[in-house]
């Protein structure tokens, strides 16, 4: 079991999560994910690395509550435990010295766009990183991504915060500047990935972006990841997440993406009516980890 050391909200109904998870703290890299259980019966999801502290023996989860799972996770606060977390999992970001690398983040995706953006930065690049949401209340990690590049572009669809339109629009403008654009990383809806990879395409630069399709086992076993890319069906949780954009089947990938959802809106409308029986294993969860700790406790003394 894995404990909760900070939980705090950042935005609507999204919440940063600091886990104790040593041994993945130390080997996660930036695009790399967990898998996580919230308890014995509960579903397997896969959540990207926003960052860790190895010292610490932290890793950092950014979760929006949309469905079951996210939303019982997002109830949880410090001291609490989730029953099982697997990682890290996936490729981690190919990471060189390209020049300038804009880095853009959409919505909640911005949290999966902070490790790469401060590891290109490290990396010795330029880079500019461009934020979007509908409107201001949901930019979250403003802070943290003007610390990680060297300029930070904000849009929004209302212009209620930085400049209205999307961040396609200042891609293109990017690209169009005195400084040529090298490479580009976008994270977040598939629409907004998929429109990035329109504006890139007809200037060749290399873009990738990082995928979270339907995942049960993170292995490769089960198949539920299957992204076509390049015509050849590829697996998200070990080829990936992160691919080239001009080669993702982007229309295959949304059609993929929304097999489950009747089933999905049909659980989370179960569980908003009667959340007793998810609350129950996860109160369980917590009461099985305080009675190993003063095991623990009592073996040391």
């Amino acid at each position: 079991m894995f404990s909760i050391t900070d939980a705090r909200v950042i935005g609507p109904e999204v919440k940063r999560f600091e886990i104790h998870a040593p041994r993945i703290a130390v080997k996660q890299g930036p695009g790399q994910f967990v898998i996580l259980r919230l308890h014995e019966h509960g579903e397997r999801i896969p959540l990207t690395i926003a960052g860790s502290d190895p010292a610490r023996g932290t890793i950092t989860l950014v979760v929006q509550g949309i469905g079951k799972t996210t939303r019982l996770l997002n109830q949880m606060e410090a001291g609490d435990v989730i029953r099982d977390l697997v990682g890290p999992l996936g490729k981690p970001s190919e990471i060189e010295r390209y020049g300038h690398a804009v880095v853009v983040g959409g919505g909640v995706g911005t949290a999966i766009a902070l490790p790469v953006a401060r590891a290109l930065k490290k990396a010795g690049n330029r880079v500019s990183a461009i934020v979007g949401a509908r409107t201001a209340g949901l930019l979250i990690l403003l802070d943290e991504m003007r610390a990680a590049s060297h300029s930070l572009h904000i849009m929004t669809d209302d212009g209620s915060a930085g400049d209205q339109g999307f961040v396609t629009g200042r891609l293109e403008e990017l690209i169009a500047g005195p400084e040529p654009v090298d490479h580009v990383m976008a994270i977040g809806p598939l629409p907004m990935m998929a429109a990035v990879a329109e504006v890139t395409r007809s200037y060749e630069i290399k873009t990738i972006v990082s995928l979270n399709p339907i995942m049960v086992d993170g292995t490769g076993m089960c198949g539920g990841c299957r992204v076509l890319v390049g015509g050849e069906t590829r697996f998200a949780c070990v080829d990936g997440p992160e691919f080239d954009a001009h080669a993702v089947d982007f229309r295959n990938l949304a059609q993929r993406n929304s097999v489950y959802r009747d089933q999905e809106r049909r659980s989370l409308s179960e569980f908003e009516a009667h959340p007793e029986s998810d609350l129950i294993q996860m109160h369980h969860n917590c009461r099985l980890a305080h009675l190993a700790h003063l095991a623990a406790h009592h073996a040391a003394s």
